[in-house]
């Protein structure tokens, strides 16, 4: 998942660290890159609970669960699904087709006398 500011793909942080900050924007959870908490007021778009104000929110599973409170609600919309980056769908593309290069399949349907 990219950061949702800067478009930054995510990378696997040294063990024991964690960077990357979670929230949830428009209902959805969304990551925030360090260099993006570092220029930014990330915080200004999130989400906060609607009982303590806290931006520390989780979405999952149509709820939204407040880890400062423990309120949990409904999502009141559906997740919308992210917009596609293309550079990704293209480097999914490459790697299956090395993958898969070579390989043969025999047609799903096909019966073995």
């Amino acid at each position: 998942m990219p950061c949702s500011l800067c478009g930054a793909r995510h990378t696997d942080p040294a063990r024991g660290a964690r960077p990357w900050k979670r929230g949830v924007r428009h209902e959805r959870q969304v990551l925030i890159c360090p260099e993006c908490q570092l220029v930014r007021d990330w915080k200004a778009d999130l989400d906060r609970c609607p009982r303590c104000r806290s931006t520390f929110l989780l979405s999952r599973l149509g709820e939204v669960e407040c880890h400062s409170c423990g309120h949990i609600r409904p999502q009141t919309s559906p997740c919308p699904a992210p917009d596609p980056d293309p550079a990704l769908t293209n480097a999914v593309e490459q790697a299956l087709s090395r993958a898969l290069r070579g390989l043969s399949f025999l047609p799903a349907d096909r019966t073995h006398h």
